[in-house]
């Protein structure tokens, strides 16, 4: 069984591609969309990073509040 081929783009199809943004937004224009799409995939990473973090911090202090024993409790 064949896997979805949407982006399995190679040699000609690249240039078929390029070729028709280049006449769709000319060619001022695609540096402008290439700096909006780097700009987005950045902000998309700086939001995974966070919520990363957040997470990993999450874990830490589930791990510190089972380390500590709380007032009362003693090992017997």
């Amino acid at each position: 069984m064949k896997t979805l081929l949407l982006f399995n783009f190679f040699g000609p199809e690249m240039l078929v591609v390029f070729f028709a943004i280049l006449l769709l937004f000319g060619g001022k224009k695609i540096p402008e969309l290439m700096r909006g799409l780097g700009k987005g995939i950045s902000e998309f990473n700086r939001a995974r990073s966070a919520v990363e973090h957040e997470l990993k911090e999450g874990m830490k202090e589930e791990e510190r509040k089972k380390a500590i024993p709380k007032a009362g409790e003693e090992d017997v």
